[in-house]
């Protein structure tokens, strides 16, 4: 095991199984490091102080009191001690906690044959680079974890570390990831860690705001600046000054909104609509989106400089289809919190529902999830949730074009289904060519199915809104050119 020194490096192991603390020791035997075990929290310490480890392997739980309590007693006392935190249970909080507190890594213990010598290898070339550069940085303090994040897979896990990292920090945060997989929640969870946590936490969808109005309820107004505006608003900005803002759907945001954001975060001050004084407020950015903001920017829909600004530290969160073992986990969590809140005992699952959720590509993610359980629960008539039970992927939005229907479109062919559309182009004897004739009903049926809501349409087409929006008044029908506040 290579290091910066050629003096050996200590390592104090601590945890209350002796067979798991001799194994650790045979692991790191040919490294070439001086291994030190202990089965208490309090002696742990006590060796910690005396013998200074280059780095320290701790349980979860160890006799007197847990590794987050040693954790940050041993980070209280220096500052840069390297601290892996290793467990048989990969909790949200546990990992978010142990990485705001300053742990180097968080393991599960079953990874620990595959992962064990190559992170202490890293760590300890850390702890030697670190020693060398002497930094300093202020002990942490464990907070109760309250945000519904739930997930043991490794890509989770990165993102609960990133989480931890990141919350103490003011930097602007850019959330990526598919409608569905959670985006608001990792939001909250980097406010509730942060030291904003006492402040508000103000969330907006821009792309549930009319254009016209979407200014103002960011930066407010003055009485009388435009048609309506009856008193002075006070914006989001001012509303939540020390606080953080949420700005899901940011992609979504209109070019003139854009430019007076970014003044906002390279100034930290803005002024209101209709109104010449210039306003301060500190608060920090966390926005989302599920577009690809970088396509957008070559498409001219989205500021370059806004995406640099927003994207200093980028969290993209997996799909449920890439995870999947974490769907029997976040199935049974939201079946608990439904017993809770309607005060009824929780609904089993059995293992062939299971199986067929592992299976299930859940387009819609883990808010499909959440709905499809709150739909069993209604609909169940046992106490165990059967495959019946699950209806998966019922909601279909295809449209019926030349005998083409929603039943029977998942089991035809591309030729197939090529062969029903070009036969559909002479119904009734009136020829038409087949892009343009799509593009007009697919684009009237998704706007009938959504409601008029443009951003649900554009989603549904594949298109960006402003596409549509250009598509629809090219069709002389522009449709709603709000959009409902529901998504």
């Amino acid at each position: 095991m290579s290091t910066l020194s050629n003096s050996p490096q200590t390592v104090l192991v601590v945890d209350s199984e002796t067979d798991f603390l001799d194994w650790v020791r045979q692991q790191l035997k040919a490294s070439g490091v001086r291994v030190i075990t202990e089965t208490s929290q309090t002696n742990a310490f006590k060796i910690f102080c005396l013998e200074k480890p280059d780095l320290v392997i701790a349980e979860m739980k160890v006799r007197q009191a847990g590794g987050l309590d040693l954790l940050a007693k041993i980070r209280a006392e220096s500052p840069n001690a390297m601290v892996i935190i290793i467990s048989a249970f990969g909790t949200t909080q546990a990992v978010i906690e142990s990485m705001k507190l300053g742990a180097f890594d968080f393991l599960r213990k079953e990874s620990l044959p595959f992962t064990l010598k190559v992170v202490v290898e890293t760590a300890l070339k850390a702890s030697a680079e670190l020693r060398a550069a002497s930094p300093s940085k202020p002990a942490l303090t464990v907070e109760q974890f309250r945000d519904d994040i739930v997930g043991q897979s490794e890509a989770m896990q990165s993102v609960f570390k990133m989480v931890g990292r990141v919350a103490m920090s003011d930097a602007p945060v850019l959330v990526t990831g598919e409608s569905g997989s959670g985006k608001e929640l990792v939001a909250r969870a980097i406010h509730h860690y942060s030291e904003r946590s006492k402040k508000s936490l103000l969330a907006i969808n821009c792309a549930a705001i009319p254009e016209n109005l979407l200014e103002s309820e960011l930066f407010g107004h003055e009485k009388g600046s435009f048609t309506g505006a009856a008193t002075q608003r006070i914006g989001r900005f001012e509303q939540c000054n020390g606080g953080t803002l949420f700005l899901d759907e940011i992609g979504e945001m209109p070019l003139a909104v854009q430019s007076k954001l970014l003044r906002v975060l390279q100034e930290g001050e803005f002024s209101r609509v209709g109104g010449n004084a210039t306003i301060k407020s500190d608060v920090r950015i966390v926005a989302a989106t599920n577009r690809n903001l970088e396509q957008a920017i070559i498409a001219k829909e989205f500021r370059e400089d806004l995406y640099y600004r927003l994207n200093v530290v980028g969290i993209h969160l997996p799909p449920l289809r890439a995870r999947i073992e974490d769907i029997p986990l976040l199935a049974e969590y939201f079946l608990s919190r439904i017993a809770n809140q309607q005060h009824r005992p929780m609904l089993q699952l059995s293992a062939e529902a299971i199986k067929m959720m592992e299976a299930y590509p859940w387009p819609g993610n883990v808010r499909e999830l959440q709905n499809t359980m709150q739909r069993a629960c209604v609909l169940a008539t046992s106490d165990v949730l059967l495959p019946k039970d699950l209806p998966l992927g019922q909601v279909s939005v295809a449209p019926e074009i030349a005998g083409v229907t929603s039943a029977n479109l998942g089991a035809l062919s591309v030729e197939e289904a090529a062969s029903a559309l070009f036969s559909a182009l002479t119904r009734e004897g009136e020829e038409r060519e087949l892009l343009p004739w799509l593009e007009e009903d697919f684009t009237r049926r998704a706007m009938e199915l959504t409601g008029n809501n443009q951003v649900k349409s554009a989603k549904l087409l594949g298109i960006t809104r402003a596409t549509l929006r250009k598509r629809l008044e090219r069709l002389g029908n522009p449709g709603d050119q709000g959009v409902s506040a529901e998504e």
